[in-house]
């Protein structure tokens, strides 16, 4: 299973959040990540963001980043959005 949360903060205060399951193992870790983005956007009507190459670093270090106002082409009414992989099974070969 590979659990995505996503939450928009506002203020240091959580306004909005949803969690994405994706089972099986019939897609890459990066297309699951990407398919969690775009369809936890999708539920809180944004458009999805662009990474930066700060955020592909932080993702990569920590499984977890930040999308900020300078992520998004529109213009946001939160601070940024929490983007964090929860859950994440692991094949051991």
């Amino acid at each position: 299973m590979f659990k995505v949360w996503g939450k928009l903060m506002k203020e240091n205060r959580m306004v909005k959040d949803m969690t994405v399951e994706l089972p099986g193992n019939d897609m890459s870790r990066t297309k699951k990540v990407y398919k969690a983005l775009e369809m936890i956007c999708d539920e809180f009507d944004l458009a999805v963001p662009v990474w930066l190459d700060s955020n592909k670093k932080e993702f990569i270090d920590n499984a977890r980043t930040y999308f900020r106002d300078v992520n998004f082409i529109e213009a946001i009414e939160f601070d940024y959005l929490d983007f964090h992989v929860i859950e994440e099974d692991h094949i051991w070969e």
